[in-house]
């Protein structure tokens, strides 16, 4: 680049900036007006100052004009009046009839003139009708050339014993227009007849006066505004600063700092709002507190509960254990006693094991197990595992599988339990109708969803579907066991790895729930982005299409998947595969 491009690059660079700062202002100001009280309020104050200044101002110059003008054209009637009586006396006392005497007349009549009214611009006009060649001719000042007007002459002529004024533009010694008035009178000449006489007044000075007037009335008037703006500014200042050490208090103690308070000064208005507002984080730290208090000691309740009862359990465990495997030689009722003994025993181990494991995730000492894993096969290995309670059920199993073949950092246990407790959710409410259990991936995230097509969810039961304990029919009983906190602890494993899990659910259309976690195992503040959608595309069908699936002989469970999807698989060493048409 030359030496002489470089400037003019610069200039143009700089202009577009200029342009680009001058075009953000708007927006800016629009921002600042929406997020700041105190801005609003000197913009206000600013505003309505200047429109009553403005309009006062208005007034005060327009009525010291109208009665400086006023003064003035009072000032210049007099002074004409005084001089067309002076004029009038010369004329009368003198016995001219020549020619020569009668101009001589006329010379004196304007030097008189002139130093009484004290105007150089006079004129006055011969009549009209005049008989005698000794008649004076027509005398016009210079300054009044082209500015007494037929109107003016016409009422001066109408009425001879009058006095008429015209406001005019005068020129003044600088060539400049200067504002200004024409008196017309007349005055009799002996011998000759009625003759026209005008004297110009130039206000010039008078107009000064009130220019003068109106700047120091504008500096004065802008001086106001600042100083009113300032004294807006602190005021406001002063005022709002309270309220905004308030909005500061209030945000800490939203993030937890509890021992945090406003000053408080003096007795006024604003000493009792930081009282009021400190006795009120004072209640409010004291009653956190003892929800804390209370908290804890049912975490320890709940955990020392759990602990103390393994013991008996286990040895109930143990003596059930024994009971069932002779059960075959009980009578039929003593059986199906035993049975009943094993089976809830299971369930209450189960319910023990959730309850420790809950009261872990309310301490905070949850630590992970993360390791490299497919979720493809672990989800593959969760249908195998339940694969004859959904026989049981009617229900068919199917695992769709377009992505998700690498492998991701996870805790398998927990995800393992996640997908465990989804599934027998799906089968327990999907009225014996097919369940696909979904796995796909993409640069930064990994999903499982596990759609079922049977009763649905309202959208306030699926607000309530993760809490502890929650049904949506209490009246209906658990067929396929579960405690009630296998959903509140999947969520709670799903937020543990830094990942969501969701549910979409319509009544009569089934229910997805949605797990998504980060591939690197290591929780973002990022929002992550599902690689599988919420809402099915199939809202109101009720079983998933018939379409070329891919059965697992080994496990008889169904799988649908891609080519793609199918070598990753065969390579991973998923089983013997092979392909049929539904």
């Amino acid at each position: 680049m030359s030496q002489a491009e470089a400037p003019a690059r610069f200039r143009v660079g700089s202009w577009r900036e200029i342009r680009h700062t001058l075009a953000a202002l708007p927006r800016h100001a629009l921002e600042l007006w929406r997020r700041s009280l105190q801005f609003r309020t000197v913009v206000i104050t600013f505003a309505l100052s200047s429109l009553a200044i403005l309009v006062i101002g208005l007034y005060i110059s327009f009525s010291i004009a109208s009665n400086l003008f006023k003064t003035q054209l009072d000032s210049a009637l007099g002074d004409a009046n005084e001089a067309t009586v002076a004029a009038q006396r010369i004329l009368e006392g003198s016995d001219a009839a020549d020619r020569a005497s009668l101009q001589d007349n006329m010379a004196s009549v304007v030097k008189t003139v002139g130093s009484v009214s004290g105007s150089s611009a006079i004129a006055y006009f011969q009549p009209d009708d005049v008989s005698s060649s000794n008649a004076p001719p027509t005398r016009i000042a210079p300054s009044l050339s082209g500015v007494i007007t037929p109107e003016l002459r016409e009422r001066v002529r109408a009425d001879p014993d009058g006095q008429y004024w015209q406001s005019v533009a005068l020129e003044g010694d600088d060539g400049a227009e200067d504002p200004g008035v024409v008196v017309g009178s007349s005055i009799e000449v002996p011998g000759v007849g009625e003759y026209e006489l005008y004297i110009g007044y130039n206000f010039a000075a008078a107009q000064e006066t009130l220019a003068f007037m109106q700047l120091v009335g504008t500096i004065g008037a802008i001086a106001l505004l600042v100083l009113l703006s300032a004294i807006t500014l602190l005021v406001v200042r002063w005022v709002i600063e309270p309220i905004r050490s308030a909005a500061t208090t209030s945000r800490r103690l939203a993030a937890g700092d509890l021992g945090v308070r406003m000053p408080e000064k003096g007795e006024d208005e604003l000493a009792t709002l930081a009282a009021s507002f400190n006795g009120m984080a004072d209640s409010l730290q004291a009653r956190i507190r003892e929800l804390a208090e209370l908290s804890v000691m049912q975490q320890r309740f709940v955990s020392d509960v759990s602990h103390e009862l393994r013991t008996p359990l286990t040895t109930i465990r143990l003596a059930g254990d024994v009971l069932y495997g002779q059960r075959d030689d009980f009578p039929g009722p003593t059986s199906r006693t035993v049975e009943l003994l094993h089976t809830q025993t299971e369930r209450f181990e189960t319910l023990l094991s959730d309850l420790l494991e809950i009261s872990r995730y309310d301490a905070g000492s949850v630590e992970l197990a993360t390791e490299p894993t497919n979720l493809v096969h672990l989800a593959g290995d969760a249908i195998e595992s339940m694969h004859e309670l959904a026989r049981s059920r009617g229900s068919e199993l199917r695992l769709e599988a377009p992505g998700g073949h690498l492998d991701a950092r996870v805790d398998p246990r927990r995800i393992r339990r996640i997908v465990r407790n989804l599934l027998g959710n799906a089968i327990e409410h999907g009225e014996g109708r097919p369940i696909v259990v979904a796995v796909d991936s993409n640069e930064s995230a990994i999903a499982l969803s596990v759609r079922d097509y049977g009763l649905g969810m309202t959208a306030e039961e699926s607000a309530r579907v993760f809490d502890r304990f929650w049904r949506a029919d209490p009246s209906r009983t658990r067929t396929i066991g579960g405690t009630g906190l296998g959903l509140a602890i999947a969520l709670e494993d799903s937020v543990a790895h830094g990942g969501t899990l969701e549910v979409w659910s319509r009544r009569g259309s089934g229910t997805v729930f949605r797990l998504t976690l980060p591939r690197s195992g290591v929780p973002s503040d990022e929002a992550i982005v599902s690689p599988l959608p919420l809402e099915p595309d199939d809202v109101d069908a009720t079983g998933p299409p018939a379409t070329g699936v891919v059965r697992a002989v080994d496990t008889e469970a169904t799988v649908e998947t891609d080519a793609a999807g199918r070598a990753a698989a065969q390579d991973a060493g998923a089983g013997r595969w092979e392909a049929h048409d539904a």
